[in-house]
């Protein structure tokens, strides 16, 4: 059975939007993107699509307005934990600060940090959506 998970950007960026969209289309042959502009709006899609039983990857920005990466990994935490086992959660962020790095590090549902831009081909060493 093929493993197509959903793909939810979580970026305030419009450009990294973009960028990263395209090449989930073009390298990992990703149909169907969802984009949500900060943490706030991210948590919103998630309550909106909550479905138990679908594989979700989210790419998490750190630094937006409204609701920034870690205040989303708080509000995450509160979900239903077997919603929390079908999602992988990958920071994508041009942080340089070593605080910022080691509280992404020593985050339970971080999978790992990955420096933008999107480093696809590292990425897809990371994912495997043929299980």
């Amino acid at each position: 059975m093929e493993y197509k998970p959903k793909f939810l950007l979580i970026e305030d960026n419009l450009i990294d939007q973009l960028v990263t969209t395209e090449l989930l289309k073009k390298v990992l042959d990703i149909k169907d993107v969802a984009i949500t502009n900060n943490g706030k709006e991210g948590m919103q899609w998630i309550t909106n699509h909550l479905n138990l039983g679908q594989s979700l990857i989210i790419l998490l920005d750190i630094q937006m307005p409204i609701m920034d990466g870690f205040e989303f990994l708080d509000e995450y935490d509160k979900l239903n934990d077997e919603f929390k086992k079908e999602v992988q959660i990958y920071v994508l962020s041009s942080t340089l600060d070593p605080e910022e790095i080691n509280k992404i590090e020593r985050n339970n549902y971080v999978k790992d940090l990955l420096c933008k831009p999107f480093p696809i081909e590292e990425f897809k060493k990371r994912i495997c959506l043929d299980t």
